[in-house]
């Protein structure tokens, strides 16, 4: 088959709504210089060492005699991503600070296979590195190593009644074309394709919040319908206001043994009241008590991705980000619904190096979401919520030490989470031996050559020290795995990076 080019962005569509996470990590890590040629920024280094850890030989490894284990909270927040893109398609270099390079790999579905019952399946694998790589160490033998972590899915018709409490953002800055208007499309869609059973809650801020519809439910959907109708776009942005309000309609509209959510749409221009994540989420804190998850969705062509992305890994959720009426239908009307159940709460997953055949690694992303090691087992620890069919996936760079056995084990890797039911903790694990990450990379498994081309693209956004293989070189890469793959996904990821090769930073 001939390698699919666009020649202009198709908008990226969203994947499914997947789970987030706040990581209480204790993980200090530093900021390091931008590269020659970068600005300087929000910018943090990868494998900051624990305290009293020497540091690594490359910089920005970790050295595995020293420090063995990597271990982080589960997120598959895709926001970055799809932000990136949209500005991409604007003309615009996105900031770097907004770039998250996980967010990025886990925009694209991995097809991982499930498991039977209600934990999680373990898939790890790998490859050498493509020839394109450019090696910053001086030893050859690097590796490239995929994690990848997915729950059993649910059709719509074995999930739980909802309990939607949707808080909207109404100030002046919603009135732009593909704001307001794309929300109420979305949600009069939704509430056509809710079970009548199903409850919806509707809150509205702007220099204060309103509630404009309590808690009803969808067999009365004419009542929403009307609510939905009379939204209007005006004032300034109290998103604290919002958020506190629509978390005591959600609390007043409580039932227990279901799925109980607040959902705020906003473009996360906050400007009014607390517009910092911490302090609004400490006014919610009570009422959340991990009871009622925080799901964002962000909009417009100006956002404020920190802001969202902080209150939804601290609200026990994920965020998502749309650009166009499509991608507000699919994620409103097609993953919404069938991603509200819960498979694990507080989910992390910790990697342990064999010190005798890994001389160095390196997690690619997940800067905010590392954890102590020594927190991996500590349940009070934060992790991640992930809902049925949710993947995550998490890319290690390895450098293995000269002349290791094939048979040698490279890592472990396990994964803890909570019972969303019992709080009962379980585990799982699998592990992974150098012969696994010999084969070539040009034979690979498609998937992970695409979680390849997302990560390093991040990279290269992010204007990273760790952006070692070019832009054309990716789109490459991505057009070949393509092939076997006809994802129209992947084609915008290609259109993506063939646009982004055309603007200065």
């Amino acid at each position: 088959m001939a390698p699919r080019r666009f020649t202009v962005l198709l908008a990226a569509t969203m994947l499914a709504a997947v789970a987030g996470c706040g990581a209480d990590s204790g993980y200090d890590s530093g900021p390091v210089n931008a590269p020659a040629g970068g600005k300087e920024g929000n910018q943090y280094s990868y494998d900051q060492p624990e305290q009293g850890i020497a540091p690594p030989a490359v910089s920005g490894e970790t050295d595995a005699s020293r420090d063995p284990q990597s271990t982080f909270a589960l997120d598959v927040d895709t926001a970055s991503y799809t932000y990136a893109a949209r500005q991409i398609s604007d003309g615009k270099w996105p900031d770097r600070a907004a770039v998250r390079p996980e967010e990025f790999v886990n925009a694209f579905d991995a097809r991982y296979p499930q498991p039977r019952g209600d934990g999680f399946a373990v898939h790890v694998d790998g490859s050498a590195m493509p020839k394109t790589y450019r090696d910053p160490g001086e030893s050859s033998d690097v590796r490239l190593l995929r994690i990848g972590l997915a729950t059993r899915g649910e059709d719509a018709e074995g999930r739980k009644d909802a309990a939607l409490t949707f808080v909207i953002d109404v100030s002046g800055s919603m009135s732009e074309t593909g704001r307001l208007d794309l929300v109420q499309d979305a949600l009069h869609t939704l509430v056509n394709e809710l079970r009548p059973t199903d409850s919806v809650a509707i809150v509205a801020f702007n220099d204060k919040a309103t509630t404009v519809r309590e808690m009803t439910r969808v067999s009365d959907g004419e009542k929403l319908h009307t609510a939905i109708d009379a939204l209007e776009a005006g004032g300034s942005t109290n998103l604290e206001s919002g958020l506190v309000q629509g978390y005591r309609v959600a609390r007043d509209g409580f039932r227990s043994g279901i799925t109980n959510r607040v959902i705020i749409l906003s473009d996360g221009l906050a400007n009014v009241g607390n517009t910092k994540a911490d302090p609004m989420l400490r006014k919610i804190r009570e009422e959340a008590d991990k009871e009622i998850a925080l799901l964002g969705v962000g909009v417009g062509s100006q956002y404020g991705d920190s802001l969202m992305e902080r209150l939804a890994d601290k609200g026990d959720g994920f965020v998502v980000y749309v650009a166009n009426r499509t991608q507000a239908r699919d994620v409103f009307v097609h993953k919404l619904p069938a991603t509200l159940s819960v498979r694990a709460l507080d989910a992390k997953a910790q990697v342990t190096f064999d010190q005798a055949s890994v001389e160095a690694y390196r997690l690619v992303g997940y800067e905010d979401r590392r954890i102590a090691d020594s927190n991996f087992r500590n349940d009070r620890v934060d992790g991640g919520e992930v809902g049925p069919g949710h993947s995550v996936t998490a890319l290690y760079i390895v450098r293995l030490r000269p002349e290791v056995a094939a048979s040698a084990r490279v890592a472990e890797v396990r994964v803890r989470w909570l019972d969303p039911r019992t709080r009962q903790a379980s585990e799982t694990y699998d592990s992974i031996s150098a012969g696994d990450l010999r084969g070539s990379f040009d034979t690979a498994d498609a998937h992970l050559r695409i979680a390849f081309v997302a990560a390093f693209f991040a990279e290269a956004l992010k204007a990273s020290k760790y952006g070692l293989t070019n832009l054309q070189d990716l789109a490459a890469i991505a057009d070949r795995a393509n092939q076997e793959l006809n994802d129209r996904k992947v084609d915008e990821l290609i259109t993506t990076i063939d646009l982004a090769q055309g603007l200065r930073r």
